[in-house]
């Protein structure tokens, strides 16, 4: 293994990390469930931009310029923030949010894609502002 194969590994585990915590606790939250490899689906878009960054940047998040880092972290916010909001307050139920639905689970049927698009807004934000730096 060489020196940028192994910048690039060491830098990238905090987000395998942070990403296999959040995937073990919505499963918990949902408890199983038929939605939870969906909910796995932005996660799993964010281990992918996060290692294209590093491996573009021969293994140094600012490497290859400013675009692909802010565009990977403008993903993460919304995508990883926005699904990991819902699920505490699906945890907690927040306010009585989920008390009166008729079926509170099915509101991660459709949360992958919001929190898809809500990241790529994220994304071609955080690739404009890399772009004017």
């Amino acid at each position: 293994m060489n020196a940028r194969q192994k910048f690039t590994l060491l830098r990238l585990l905090p987000v395998l990390l942070v990403t296999a915590a959040a995937a073990f606790w919505f499963a918990d939250v949902q408890g199983g469930g038929p939605y939870w490899l969906r909910n796995v689906l932005p996660l799993a878009v964010l281990v992918l931009l996060a290692w294209l960054t590093l491996n573009r940047g021969d293994g140094k998040w600012s490497g290859s310029g400013m675009r692909l880092p802010l565009g990977t972290l403008g993903f993460a916010i919304p995508a990883l923030g926005l699904s990991a909001y819902l699920h505490y307050a699906y945890s907690i139920n927040l306010n009585d949010m989920f008390s009166d639905a008729a079926y509170p689970g099915r509101v991660f049927r459709y949360l992958p894609a919001y929190t898809l698009v809500a990241g790529g807004i994220g994304f071609a934000i955080g690739w404009i502002v890399g772009r004017n730096v």
